[in-house]
């Protein structure tokens, strides 16, 4: 490529967030690996029953760990807020569910509006190996089979993502095995290039609810015995898999620019290779393979590879792999670099087992923050390193500590490595978005601005008021950042939800203040006429020109996520709710919105689908034959009350 385009063919990373073990969010990961934490763990009776399948010695159908990487609260997600009735998100697969809050966040903290992305050429790139979920529903046996498993096909993973925010551009899943995610990157950094997309989300999501992949691989001798990745040492005895759910949102680099966006990171360049046959089989995987995925990235990007600072590898823990990736690395990136600058190198997998084909992103969003707090991190479980390793010989370091990213007088530049039992080798280089901190939008000493928060729930508004509140407090985040370019994020950057609230104040503690009811009335009497008025409209559901009340634009600041009202939802729980009245769990667990006896059953959600459904099966709870009839008469709530008190009256 001509290096003189760079910056016009750059991408930046604007947002970012994440489920990952032991961090529900980019903030907690980063402790977590600054704090060089383990957090694996002991596979939980829910997923499956170790007890009866583990064995230290490999034989049928056993599996030779115990451990593996876990994401906290996989069934819990909030229905309500995406429309969805209990049913449906009982019957979805956790893997969309998870992936649809965690794209929700990851826009939030990019500060782009939903609302005003719709209708818009956003792609969507999702990386995706596993559909347990929907293995486990056909498992149960043909006559289990339903309609509403259409939902769970992989290919749905992206499509509903689209679906839900209305984004019209390409929509993908992508499927390498375990760089996939990284691969996803690559197709939205090249979608957005060609400017086929204005926006992307590039994703990858991975949940191991069954043992079959975990068996498999303890046949094949591939699986860690302790649940830990073990990345360059003489003990590394292979994958330790685990959870993972990540979202970046992509925007080129001039267009972030302009728009004033926030850059986490840049993508500077990026490159997919296969093996092809230069090993000796397929599942092999092969030196020349990785060198020549390293190479093209590093002349995609414009950079030299001796001058890459540090490179998150596959990083997988094999006797088999590391070597290979570490030889790899040293031949490429090692070529011209000086002696007293080794590289650095550094897998996530040590901290939280193998995400799969969510590895990649994993990756990726620990070497953005790595970037961004000019740190790497320790990688954990290396003792005695790899005999098989030419050490001596390599100019590259495993750290063991926390190391500061020394000033060289330019922007870092990390690169991210991916390898998947597909043969493809996927490699992504970035570099530091601008670190200093940025100057504050100038604003009058003392002067009031309004506040406006939303939310889906009286519920979610009120944990959003107290996120706030502490957010604006003397040790919160939002210390740091001006009053105005605050409220000005809240105002411009956020979608406004039907639950309102405003508030106006002239000092972060007179918001924090009014926020917590200890500062008098929402929206202040003596506030400005032009804040009050705007204050009561943005109550009231109404639309408020804010480019009139702030006049000048701001500057985005991150600010609080939304406050997920979070249900569990996993077949088979909960159907003796609501004290046994069959008619109010069915319409709790059909409707999408509120309702009387008086709404017809289409307005709330139930569409003819879900009634036939509700016909069939409760028919033959009760023990009655279906009546092909009862689905014309049945077009109200009060109807369908009435229908299921009689088959209750027929069963008894």
């Amino acid at each position: 490529m001509n290096r003189s385009d760079v910056d016009a063919r750059s991408v930046a990373v604007i947002g970012m967030a994440c489920r990952l073990p032991g961090a529900s969010g980019t903030d907690e990961l980063w402790e977590l690996l600054r704090d060089g934490v383990d957090a694996t763990s002991e596979t939980p009776p829910e997923r499956y029953d170790v007890d009866a399948l583990y064995s230290p010695q490999p034989g049928p159908g056993m599996i030779g760990s115990r451990r593996a990487g876990y994401v906290d609260g996989v069934a819990e997600f909030d229905a309500e807020f995406f429309e969805m009735s209990s049913t449906e998100a009982v019957e979805l697969d956790p893997q969309q569910r998870l992936l649809l809050m965690t794209a929700w966040d990851a826009l939030e903290d990019a500060g782009q509006r939903p609302d005003e992305l719709a209708g818009s050429r956003t792609g969507v790139f999702v990386g995706n190996a596993r559909s347990d979920y929907l293995e486990i529903q056909f498992r149960e046996g043909l006559d289990a089979v339903t309609p509403s498993q259409f939902n769970n096909f992989r290919s749905l993973l992206p499509a509903r993502l689209s679906h839900v925010f209305d984004f019209r551009g390409p929509s993908v899943v992508v499927d390498t095995a375990c760089s996939s995610s990284l691969v996803a990157v690559h197709s939205a950094v090249q979608s957005l290039r060609a400017r086929e997309s204005p926006l992307a989300l590039a994703a990858g999501v991975n949940l191991k609810l069954r043992p079959d992949e975990g068996v498999m691989m303890t046949q094949a001798g591939a699986l860690a015995a302790d649940g830990r990745s073990k990345f360059g040492d003489a003990s590394a005895d292979g994958h330790a898999p685990s959870d993972g759910v990540g979202v970046v949102v992509l925007k080129p680099l001039a267009d972030a620019l302009a728009d004033g966006d926030r850059i986490r990171a840049v993508i500077q360049g990026s490159a997919v290779s296969n093996d092809g046959r230069t090993s000796d089989s397929l599942l092999n995987p092969s030196m020349t393979g990785q060198v020549e995925a390293l190479r093209w990235a590093y002349e995609d990007a414009g950079v030299a590879p001796a001058d890459v600072d540090y490179v998150e590898a596959h990083g997988v823990g094999s006797p088999t792999l590391d070597p290979l990736e570490i030889s790899a690395l040293g031949e490429v990136l090692g070529e011209g670099r000086p002696s007293d600058r080794p590289l650095l190198v550094g897998s996530i997998k040590t901290n939280i087992g193998h995400a799969e084909a969510a590895g990649g992103m994993a990756g990726l969003i620990k070497a953005v923050l790595c970037l961004e707090h000019g740190q790497i991190p320790p990688s954990l479980h290396l003792n005695t390193p790899h005999p098989r390793i030419a050490w001596d010989e390599l100019p590259l370091v495993i750290p063991g500590k926390l190391y500061d990213l020394p000033d060289r007088d330019r922007p870092a530049i990390a690169g991210i490595s991916g390898q998947g039992s597909s043969s493809l080798n996927a490699h992504v280089v970035i570099r530091q978005g601008d670190t200093r901190p940025a100057d504050a939008t100038a604003a009058a000493s003392g002067a009031p601005y309004v506040l406006v928060l939303s939310a889906r729930t009286p519920a979610a508004l009120d944990a959003l008021t107290r996120s706030y509140t502490a957010y604006l407090g003397p040790d919160g985040q939002g210390a740091t950042f001006s009053l105005r370019d605050i409220c000005y994020s809240a105002a411009t950057r956020r979608h406004h939800h039907e639950q309102r609230l405003a508030v106006i104040g002239s000092s972060h503690q007179e918001m924090a203040s009014a926020l917590s009811g200890t500062g008098g009335t929402p929206a202040s009497g003596a506030a400005p006429a032009v804040l009050a008025e705007a204050a009561d409209r943005y109550s009231k559901g109404e639309t408020v020109a804010w480019d009139e009340v702030f006049g000048e634009h701001g500057r985005f600041v991150p600010l609080p996520g939304y406050p997920w009202q979070t249900k569990r939802y996993w077949p088979g729980e909960d159907w003796d709710e609501d004290g046994g009245d069959l008619a109010s769990w069915v319409l709790r667990e059909h409707a999408r919105t509120p309702f009387d006896d008086g709404s017809t059953l289409d307005a709330i959600g139930i569409d003819s689908l879900a009634k036939l459904r509700i016909i069939v099966q409760l028919s033959k709870k009760s023990g009655r034959e279906v009546d092909p009839e009862d689905f014309g008469r049945l077009r109200t709530v009060g109807a369908l009350r009435e229908w299921v008190h009689a088959l209750e009256a027929h069963a008894s």
